[in-house]
């Protein structure tokens, strides 16, 4: 939600949105070896993923989409809808409640926000460096952190978290994910850099080449020249699947 097209939160009745239907995304952050997650922050130190709610004529992806732009800027973005979130125990009306008191509104009990929802988690993947984050109404920051020095997350956000990054892991080797956090064309180095990050683990180098150059998602174009000819590496970039 973006300040100017955040719901009112002083209505009851969450006029313009489908009722007990969420969104909330994690979007990973990639750069130089980085990984990184961003998070809005409210006063109370409360933290959260990024979400939103779906317009009464809007499609899904299109909301999450819009959602993700108002978020980082970024309108050319990879997005991937991994899991719904629907289990009772994820209901608990009382943070959102405190952060709308913070924020000089106490709500009724039968506000719309403090009701149950059902959310659909997106995963998205950034080149962290190339965004602008900003907040939406109700938080007071939004901002990227160190993905192993996260903080604690609020109701069963650090669940939606390891989902997206056992999903995110699993589709490594099947689609084009890489492409979306290297540049046009890099060096099997620095796609390495890349698997080891999102895998948190370090991989054989040989085995690692060897995988990748029978994938067959990359094409070789080039050494990358910039001392002895002998140590240039090859350049490599992504096949666009049909």
């Amino acid at each position: 939600m973006s300040e100017q097209n955040a719901p009112d939160v002083t209505l009851s009745a969450g006029k313009g949105f489908l009722p007990g239907l969420a969104l909330d995304a994690v979007v990973f952050g990639f750069h130089e070896g980085q990984l990184k997650i961003l998070l809005l922050t409210y006063e109370s130190g409360t933290c959260a993923l990024p979400g939103g709610f779906i317009r009464d004529r809007e499609d899904l992806n299109q909301a999450a989409r819009r959602m993700l732009f108002e978020r980082t800027g970024l309108d050319e973005i990879y997005l991937e809808q991994f899991y719904t979130f629907g289990d009772l125990a994820r209901f608990d009306p009382n943070p959102l409640r405190g952060i709308m008191v913070s924020k000089g509104f106490t709500p009724p009990d039968d506000h719309w926000l403090l009701q149950r929802f059902v959310t659909v988690g997106y995963y998205a993947l950034v080149d962290f460096t190339k965004t602008v984050p900003k907040t939406d109404g109700l938080a007071d920051s939004c901002s990227w952190f160190d993905f192993t020095d996260m903080p604690a997350l609020m109701l069963d956000h650090r669940v939606i978290v390891g989902k997206a990054l056992e999903t995110l892991r699993t589709n490594l080797d099947h689609k084009l994910i890489g492409s979306n956090l290297l540049e046009e064309t890099f060096t099997m180095a620095d796609l390495q850099r890349l698997y080891e990050t999102i895998l948190g683990k370090s991989l054989n180098r040989s085995s690692f080449q060897r995988s990748m150059l029978g994938s067959g998602m990359l094409e070789r174009i080039d050494k990358k020249y910039g001392g002895g000819a002998h140590k240039a590496p090859y350049v490599y970039r992504f096949l666009t699947k049909e």
